[in-house]
Parts: C-alpha cells; sequence; structure tokens
C-alpha cells in the first residue's frame, strides 16, 4: 500500500507541473504580440502626424501658385477655381527665374561634379593604403565638418576677392567643392572600407595600375554610395544661401536661393503673391524631383555598410 500510494501524488504534481509549463509560455507571447501591436500604432500615429506636418504646406504652396491674388487672401485654403499659368510664366520671365535655374544649375553641377571626383578618389586613398599621416588627414576632414561656416565668411571673402574670383561662377564652384568636401570624404571613406579586397587585389595580379582599378573596378562597386553622398551634397548646395550672398553680389549671377530673395521682396511690394509662390514652387521642384527618383539608391547607400 505504501508503494501505491506513494506514487499517486506523482501525476497531479506532475500535472501540475506541465500545466504551469504550458500556461505561462501561453500568455506571455500575447502579452509581447499586445505590447508589440500598441508600439505599432504608436509610432504609425507619429509617422502619419509627421508626414501631414510636411506634406500639408508643401500642397498649399503648390495650390497658391495657380490661383490669382485675390484667391489667396479670399478663400486661402480652397481649390483655384482655374489653373493661373500666367503665374508662372510670369516668375519664370518677369522675375528672371529662368537666368537665376541657369547660374544654380551651373554652379550646383560642377561643385556636385567636383567634389564626388576628389571626395572619392581622397576617400579611396585613406580607407585602402595606409601611410604616416593617414588618421591625421582623415581627422582633418572630419574637423572639418564642425567648423562653422559664418567663421570663415570674412577671411574667405578676402581670399577668393584676391584671386580674382569674386563674382564669379567658377569661384563659387570652388568654394562649394570645399564646402562639401570633409563630408563627403567622411562618408565615403566608411563606404570604401565595406567594399571587398579581393576585386582590387585581383586586378593588381592581372596587372591593372591603381588609377585603373579605382576608376573601372571600386569606383562603380561604390555607385550606391556616390548617389547617397550626391543627393546629400546636391540638397545642402542647391539650397545654399549664405555663400553665394557673400561672395557673389552681382545680380547677374545671381542664383535661385539669391534670386527668391529678390523676387519675395519685389513682389512684396507689388502685391504679387501669386508669381511669389510660383517661384518658389519652382525652387521646390528639382530638389524633390531629385529625391524622388534617387530614393531606393539613398537607402541602398546608407545601409550597404550594415549588411556587410
Amino acid at each position: 500500500m505504501k508503494t501505491t500510494e506513494t506514487p499517486a501524488p506523482l501525476p497531479a504534481e506532475s500535472g501540475a507541473s506541465f500545466s504551469k509549463i504550458d500556461v505561462a509560455p501561453s500568455a506571455r507571447p500575447s502579452a509581447r504580440k499586445k505590447e508589440g501591436g500598441v508600439l505599432n500604432v504608436f509610432s504609425h500615429g507619429v509617422l502619419i502626424i509627421w508626414a501631414i506636418m510636411v506634406v500639408m504646406p508643401l500642397l498649399w504652396a503648390v495650390m497658391t501658385s495657380f490661383k490669382d491674388d485675390s484667391s489667396i487672401f479670399g478663400s486661402p485654403w480652397s481649390l483655384p477655381d482655374k489653373l493661373h499659368f500666367d503665374n508662372w510664366s510670369r516668375a519664370w520671365t518677369q522675375a528672371n527665374m529662368s537666368d537665376y535655374f541657369l547660374n544654380t544649375i551651373l554652379v550646383v553641377g560642377g561643385s556636385l561634379l567636383g567634389t564626388l571626383v576628389l571626395g572619392s578618389m581622397a576617400a579611396y586613398v585613406l580607407a585602402r593604403f595606409d601611410f604616416p599621416g593617414n588618421r591625421f588627414i582623415y581627422f582633418l576632414f572630419v574637423g572639418g565638418m564642425s567648423f562653422p561656416i559664418m567663421l570663415a565668411l570674412v577671411p574667405l571673402f578676402y581670399v577668393v576677392n584676391n584671386m580674382g574670383l569674386l563674382n564669379t561662377i567658377h569661384g563659387l564652384i570652388l568654394v562649394y567643392i570645399a564646402y562639401s568636401l570633409p563630408f563627403t570624404v567622411f562618408f565615403l571613406t566608411a563606404f570604401f572600407r565595406t567594399l571587398p579586397t579581393s576585386v582590387a587585389e585581383a586586378a593588381f595580379v592581372d596587372g591593372a595600375s591603381h588609377t585603373r582599378t579605382f576608376f573601372q573596378i571600386m569606383l562603380p562597386m561604390a555607385k550606391p554610395g556616390l548617389i547617397s553622398v550626391g543627393i546629400f551634397n546636391f540638397l545642402g548646395q542647391w539650397n545654399q544661401y549664405m555663400l553665394p550672398t557673400v561672395l557673389n553680389t552681382d545680380p547677374d549671377k545671381r542664383v535661385l536661393t539669391q534670386g527668391l530673395v529678390q523676387l519675395a521682396v519685389s513682389q512684396g511690394y507689388k502685391g504679387d503673391w501669386s508669381g511669389l509662390f510660383a517661384g518658389l514652387v519652382m525652387a521646390m521642384l528639382p530638389v524633390l524631383a531629385a529625391y524622388i527618383i534617387f530614393q531606393r539608391q539613398v537607402v541602398a547607400g546608407l545601409t550597404a555598410g550594415a549588411l556587410k
């Protein structure tokens, strides 16, 4: 009887233990799932509010650019009764937006090309070759990112003036390149370090020179990083206002940001608010188009280093 009575509570205890093991884990995933659902709802709600705060002013500016002045002040939040394309033509011709666009394309295009070429070459050398002063030069570029440009405006003005580059397109291009190089070298140096070295070593074995290896092998492999840093530099150079205001005082060579300020002053006195909004939308469209077209490449360039 002892043998039959003593094992009797064991199945109950073991059953209780099994019930505890079975119930506890089933409750924990449901609690975690509930917490994850609440977090997802909160994060999506914040993203929706942020998207509305960003998109609504852009849509309102585009909508207002097709209104006349009376509709802008009479019903600012309503849709235009008809599309007034004359606002755009008036801003393009009478406000000299066409000249500002041409000057900006020349300056940004030249500076962006020079920044990517020089920045990629410097970043490749700093990332792939060990030589005395490598880290020192790298930290010089990194330190240039933290240097406030406003402190350099006065000496920069005299340097550019002494070189005979004041109020010139090519002088502004050189200044833009120098302004954008620190971030470009910092970004691309980290990107070149993630690329495999076996491909470059195989090219050297086949007799390729350093120049050919860089331009024909390593540079195409770094295309996602080049596109990402190119977009960032394009946004910064396109919206640059401080440098052209100080170094480019010639009215015939003003860039788009200077032209928008001039347009705001002139159209404000004339009361031509529809033309002012049309010029504002003209300045925004290239930036939006560039980001929409290269959005995937930007994300791929930013995440390429994390996928190694």
